[in-house]
Parts: structure tokens; C-alpha cells; sequence
């Protein structure tokens, strides 16, 4: 039953689709032109697809994007504020634990930090963990900046900035009749920007 059931699949799949290996054929008249696609079209890009590339791995739609440089920018704030974030989070936990076992009333427990009073290292336990939230901040924003960025210059691709540009500001006049019958004119500038 179950290779019955193959075998007339596999029939039913064979005899719809034959035409698709069927090679199509098409007579042109003798004055008709084939034309080659030109090789100097700009392909356009989606600019989400460097966007999700970066929000994968960061720099990755730089890299797609072809702005190499960016790359090491990128990953010298992840790596600066990742080790920012690294060395004040072991000095927070650190003093926390020096903070507790000094203020926890049992003789037995001794602070791994006893240069300083309950006060001092209330204070120094509040610092670091400033400095370890705002580097938590800084590695956001560049993780952030890491995306935007990707997408700003996937939808500048194919931004055209050659000299081809022109800005052109010529005179104008209008002259037109009132409600009275009179004639007045009406000076100013026309400025008209050409693309291509």
C-alpha cells in the first residue's frame, strides 16, 4: 500500500509537469533586433537586507553595503565598551560583596575590602556599577548606530552623485491683468535643479 501510494505520486508529479522541461522557441522576423541586456545597469539593492545583515552580526551590511572602512570603527566601540562594561561590572560585584558581608552583622564574614568603611565602599559599589550601566548604554548605541547606519547606505546605493547635477537660476517675470483692468508684473528668481 505505501509503495503504491509513492509510485502514483511520483506518476502524478511526472505527468504534470511535463512541459517543464520543454524548451520554447520563437521565430523572429528577419528585421527584428535581439538586444543584449546592457552590463552598465545599476542592480538596486533593498536596503533591508543590509539592515538585517547588521542586526545578525554587526558590520556585516557595511560589508555588504562595500564601506569597509567602517567595519573596525564598529568594532573597536563594540570591543572598547564590551571591556568597559567587563572590568566595572567584576569592580561593582567586588564591592557589593564587601558592601554585604560588612553590613551583615556576622563576625565570620570578612570583607574582601577592608581599607575602606561601610560608607566608602557604599559609595565605590555605586560608581562602578554608574560606569557599568553606561557602558551598558554605550554598547547599545553602537549596536544601534551599527543598523541605522547599514540602512542609511542601503537606500543611498544607488544615490547618483556625479557631475552630472545642475543647478540653474535664471530670471522670471509674469505679467498679469487685476480685476481693474491693469497690467502688473511680478519679478523673481527661478531656480531649477536638473538630475541628469
Amino acid at each position: 500500500m505505501k509503495q503504491f501510494f509513492f509510485i502514483s505520486i511520483y506518476y502524478f508529479l511526472l505527468l504534470s509537469n511535463v512541459n517543464l522541461f520543454a524548451i520554447s522557441t520563437q521565430i523572429l522576423p528577419s528585421d527584428s533586433i535581439i538586444r543584449k541586456p546592457s552590463s552598465t545597469i545599476i542592480k538596486y539593492s533593498h536596503p533591508r537586507i543590509p539592515t538585517i545583515m547588521s542586526a545578525i552580526l554587526p558590520g556585516l551590511g557595511q560589508l555588504h553595503n562595500k564601506k569597509l572602512w567602517k567595519v573596525p570603527i564598529i568594532y573597536s566601540g563594540l570591543i572598547g565598551f564590551g571591556y568597559y562594561y567587563k572590568i566595572n561590572n567584576e569592580e561593582y560585584n567586588k564591592y557589593r560583596s564587601s558592601v554585604i558581608a560588612y553590613y551583615d552583622n556576622d563576625p565570620s564574614t570578612i570583607p574582601a575590602i577592608t581599607n575602606y568603611s561601610g560608607d566608602q565602599l557604599q559609595s565605590l559599589k555605586l560608581s562602578y556599577k554608574k560606569s557599568r550601566d553606561l557602558a551598558a548604554i554605550g554598547l547599545v548605541i553602537v549596536y544601534l548606530f551599527n543598523i541605522i547606519d547599514a540602512n542609511v547606505d542601503g537606500h543611498l546605493k544607488s544615490f547618483d552623485v556625479s557631475d552630472d547635477l545642475s543647478l540653474k537660476i535664471d530670471p522670471w517675470q509674469n505679467i498679469y491683468q487685476d480685476s481693474y483692468n491693469n497690467y502688473n508684473t511680478s519679478l523673481g528668481l527661478s531656480i531649477k535643479l536638473n538630475f541628469k
